[in-house]
């Protein structure tokens, strides 16, 4: 029997891959997990055979994860992930794969069939080559200075390049992300968390777990009633500043 642990921020997303589950005989689901902090206590603690892992969480990412993990041997992981980029590279799939949200159920079954053809032997080995490959990659991603070019969004049968200069802000809705570029929209399937990434540090802040501005293109800041913070940007909307961000978000403006 497979001892299994499905560990994602969203709700949805864990609801998926555990109904999934529930058609496959031989795997024992342990639990959830909806955050990077309790992944890691509950994987030394419950000791699964196999994880499903998140990429980008709101607290730390899926390599922090594994990074933290003290339990041997290791267990066999399956990224899952809305974002197709420079990790998916390296994945060996005789001992790593991933999911591409949103995937189709034979993809899920045949990723299946793949954990039963690995040994615990051959897991637990190539995890620890695989996983320093990945968290080089993505502290080399990290440190990298040079500004994004284009954003591509998809739209119909076009693809357009967004200037990230000419964005104002974006707003999470759902498991998309919508791009307002002037008197325009764009509609991404993307998270924040990965945007902000992507988007040069300099010019791009997160002010609310929903919101990120592009700090060149506020007019004015409005000091509201009980401390509340407001940025009106160059359209004239007006958005508001989580007093989690907050401080962050002043030292950002020179305030």
């Amino acid at each position: 029997m497979i001892k299994a642990l499905v560990i994602d921020d969203e709700k949805l997303a864990r609801r998926r891959v555990l109904h999934l589950l529930e058609e496959v005989p031989d795997v024992e689901v342990l639990g959830e997990c909806s955050n990077g902090k309790s992944a890691i206590l509950n994987i030394n603690q419950q000791k699964p055979d196999l994880i499903f892992l998140d990429i980008n969480m709101k607290d730390m990412n899926g390599f922090e994860v594994l990074k933290n993990i003290s339990i041997s041997p290791k267990p066999i992981v399956i990224f899952v992930t809305a974002y197709d980029n420079y990790a998916l590279k390296a994945f060996d799939v005789d001992a790593f794969d991933f999911l591409l949200k949103p995937f189709k159920d034979h993809r899920f079954f045949r990723t299946i069939d793949k954990v039963r053809k690995i040994s615990t032997n051959e897991a637990d080995h190539n995890f620890e080559k695989r996983i320093i490959e990945l968290f080089n990659l993505y502290e080399n991603r990290s440190s990298r200075t040079t500004e994004l070019d284009k954003l591509p969004v998809k739209q119909g049968n076009k693809t357009i390049l967004i200037n990230p200069i000419d964005i104002l802000y974006i707003s999470a809705s759902g498991s998309y992300a919508e791009i307002f570029v002037r008197d325009r929209k764009y509609v991404l399937r993307e998270t924040l968390n990965n945007l902000c990434e992507l988007l040069d540090d300099d010019k791009f802040i997160r002010v609310h777990r929903s919101t990120i501005l592009n700090i060149h293109h506020i007019r004015e800041i409005v000091h509201s009633g009980f401390s509340e913070l407001d940025a009106r940007m160059n359209n004239n909307c007006l958005l508001r500043i989580s007093k989690s961000y907050k401080k962050e978000f002043l030292q950002k403006v020179g305030l």
